[in-house]
């Protein structure tokens, strides 16, 4: 049996230029209007959804909750919908990399919300009232609002036009 150990060469000064998620973007470029899309309609839906579940007057921690547009709420999650809606609102308002970071912090905050309502469905503690719908409703949000987010922003194959692409290659620019 032949072993073999890997020794790390002299170490060589690491030119290339890492991007963080605040990258400047030109207040006119395309992309901005992606983000922006993406929050204003993942916002539009939320706020329909959350208001559509105060009308009917239901408990606030009624964990029967009622059923709005397929999904099952109680006031909790209404207003919570709400407050959401509204952050996503002046994400796209404000655009550029401020929607771009909401969009992909709040699909990650979905996701997880999805996870841990999936865990709690059949518990005491489901005090936002979700069934199995709302759970799969949290998931595809999440995805859309991170898609959204991370629009060209993250892929082996931007466009050299690109200002993350430049960011990440400034010596060929």
């Amino acid at each position: 049996m032949a072993t073999h150990v890997l020794h790390p060469g002299p170490r060589s000064k690491d030119r290339r230029r890492h991007v963080t998620l605040d990258e400047h973007l030109p207040v006119d470029h395309r992309l901005s209007r992606i983000y922006r899309f993406g929050a204003g309609l993942m916002g539009l839906v939320l706020l329909a959804f959350g208001i559509l579940g105060l009308i009917d007057k239901i408990g606030f921690f009624d964990t029967r909750g009622d059923t709005v547009a397929g999904l099952n709420t109680n006031g909790a999650l209404s207003v919570l919908s709400i407050c959401v809606g509204l952050l996503l609102f002046a994400g796209m308002v404000i655009g550029g990399n401020f929607a771009s970071t909401l969009n992909m912090v709040l699909g990650i905050a979905f996701i997880l919300s999805g996870f841990v309502n999936l865990a709690l469905l059949e518990s005491s503690l489901n005090f936002l009232a979700f069934r199995i719908q709302n759970v799969l409703f949290s998931f595809v949000v999440g995805v859309l609002l991170m898609f959204f987010g991370m629009y060209g922003r993250v892929s082996a194959t931007l466009p050299h036009d690109n200002p993350y692409w430049k960011a990440r290659h400034p010596d060929r620019t």
